[in-house]
């Protein structure tokens, strides 16, 4: 028998939606969903995640990493620092990026994390 994983009836908590609704409708969820929508792209999740191993790195070095030409990098890392994850600075000739900031780095930690516990089941 195929197991059903929808409400067999409609019973709607008329207090939980009354109360949850208005904090999901101003909970900034556009901002949000821009932050992942950034991060499921799979180059991008790839440099996100060798800036959480390395303090920072310049784009150079990212793109050997992730396997891309410094062109299509550093258009990654310009989209990351757009949307607020990645910042940089300039030294010389060379452009270091990071993570803007310890909570990108938990969110990304947290991610793998959870997908290893996954694949573990």
């Amino acid at each position: 028998m195929k197991e059903r994983d929808v409400c067999e009836v409609s019973c709607v908590d008329i207090d939980k939606t009354t109360r949850l609704q208005p904090l999901v409708e101003k909970g900034n969820i556009f901002e949000v969903t821009k932050l992942f929508k950034a991060l499921s792209d799979e180059t991008r999740m790839k440099i996100a995640y060798a800036l959480t191993l390395e303090e920072e790195l310049c784009v150079c070095d990212v793109a050997n990493i992730v396997g891309a030409t410094t062109a299509t990098a550093s258009h990654h890392l310009r989209h990351l620092k757009s949307i607020g994850l990645a910042k940089y600075r300039k030294e010389g000739k060379l452009v270091y990026y990071s993570l803007d900031d310890d909570h990108v780095k938990q969110l990304i930690h947290i991610a793998f994390e959870h997908q290893q516990e996954v694949s573990s089941r």
